[in-house]
């Protein structure tokens, strides 16, 4: 074997066969192997308060099951769906997917910002009285993907306001992105973001007398957690109160089809709502041509960019989906189990009034707010868990004004039940010999 040696390779065989050279080397193999880098952290990561709520749920559920591993636990917290697809919807993702095969059927990448024919439907089925024309429609992956989008296209430097208690992903969002400022121990309160407080006090609706202007407004409705739906009265208020101090107003509208009673579905329902710059929709993802930064320039051009380079657009199977959702039968369908999760929310409001806790939500939202006064709520949390092994979610996860409330989910099903859904609902918190769970020490916490 011969080793091509030039004056370069010489020079490197005796400098690396020095001892001080060769220690060097071996604490930047160190260094390497530990993972370090010189690179700083993110300081806007650092001021995250703790993990994300509802990771920090699940880690709490499996810490539970393995402690009472033959126990039936019942999850009413993290909001997710329980019952299946509709057939009509499922089989058009199938055939739609199964079309991928056939050299007729195969597409690459579709629009980043939707299928043309269900950016359409979305505007004729929901958008059809307030005149949202299909090009203001962005069909997404989801709201929660969304929040980061329209932060990256808001940057650092704007004010923020957000209803307290509200959905983590506004706030922490906010840190991220640089617009919180510090973490106050005391107050548990970012020190930039403007906390609209939103108690049964005020009809869970902030005081806007005392709500100091901020560039953009996260509002959702109906809430969660709170499950409250804005009355008309109030969201002209907000709209009001954004004209008069020239901010955007980011309108949450993700459980609209909850809405039983006259509230308003959206907020574009509401007289000067397009008028100037003042509102778009999140959820359905409506962006107005009128809305404009303080330059002039329109926002839907910006968020056009932003989701062109951060996004490759929705899956074409579940747009196909989507288009099989507003299909006269699909729509049909999908509203069928909308009413199967608000008789859910109905049953469990019936108990808690029943055990003589004050619970608000559960009419124009799938979540009810239950009330336990003089408590911490991730003690409640613990103890509901502990003594009927049931899910919930602590409401001081939602922020400072969620402190003594738990949020408590209806997306649940039959199937987890032995009984009827009603029996049921009525055994979660009763004690009983034979029930699935045993009941809490809740005389504490009742109104009656």
């Amino acid at each position: 074997m011969h080793y091509y040696s030039s004056p370069g390779n010489s020079m490197f065989c005796r400098n690396f066969m020095r001892p001080g050279i060769i220690q060097a080397s071996l604490k930047t193999q160190k260094k390497i192997i530990a993972g370090n880098t010189r690179v700083a952290r993110n300081v806007n990561m650092e001021r995250l308060r703790s993990g994300y709520l509802f990771p920090e749920i699940s880690v709490r559920e499996a810490q539970h099951v393995e402690k009472y591993p033959d126990a039936k636990l019942i999850s009413l917290g993290i909001g997710d769906t329980t019952e299946p697809l509709p057939d009509i919807i499922a089989s058009s993702m199938a055939n739609y997917a199964r079309s991928l095969s056939t050299a007729e059927g195969y597409g690459g990448y579709g629009a980043e910002q939707g299928n043309k024919a269900l950016r359409k439907a979305i505007a004729e089925t929901f958008y059809r009285d307030v005149q949202i024309k299909e090009t203001e429609v962005f069909v997404s992956d989801g709201s929660q993907c969304d929040i980061t989008r329209l932060q990256l296209l808001l940057g650092s430097n704007v004010s923020i306001a957000v209803q307290d208690p509200s959905f983590p992903a506004y706030v922490d969002s906010s840190v991220i992105i640089g617009q919180a400022g510090d973490f106050d121990d005391k107050s548990r309160m970012y020190g930039s973001i403007e906390y609209m407080k939103c108690v049964p006090q005020t009809g869970f609706f902030p005081d806007l007398a005392k709500t100091s202007r901020s560039d953009i407004i996260f509002f959702c409705s109906p809430n969660n957690p709170t499950g409250h739906a804005a009355t008309r009265q109030q969201l002209e208020q907000l709209v009001t109160f954004a004209k008069v101090n020239g901010s955007i107003i980011i309108f949450d509208s993700a459980y609209a089809a909850y809405i039983t009673d006259d509230s308003p579905r959206s907020i574009f329902e509401i007289p000067g709502a397009r008028e100037g710059s003042q509102a778009f929709v999140l959820a359905g993802q409506l962006f107005l041509k009128e809305l404009s930064f303080s330059d002039g320039f329109p926002l839907i051009k910006d968020f056009d960019r932003i989701v062109c380079t951060c996004f490759n657009g929705a899956s074409s199977i579940a747009q196909a989906g989507g288009l099989a959702c507003l299909s006269p039968e699909g729509f049909a369908a999908v509203c069928s189990i909308t009413d199967y999760y608000k008789e859910n929310a109905k049953i469990l409001r019936n108990t808690f009034d029943s055990l003589g806790l004050k619970v608000y939500g559960g009419k124009n939202a799938p979540y009810l707010w239950v009330h336990f006064p003089g408590s911490k709520s991730w003690d409640v949390f613990s103890e509901i868990l502990e003594r009927t092994h049931i899910i919930t979610v602590p409401g001081s996860g939602f922020g400072p004004a969620g402190e003594e409330f738990m949020r408590v989910s209806a997306f649940r099903t039959q199937r987890e039940y032995p009984r009827s859904r009603e029996e049921a609902g009525k055994s979660l918190f009763i004690e009983s010999k034979n029930s699935m769970v045993s009941a809490p020490s809740i005389s504490k916490y009742t109104t009656n």
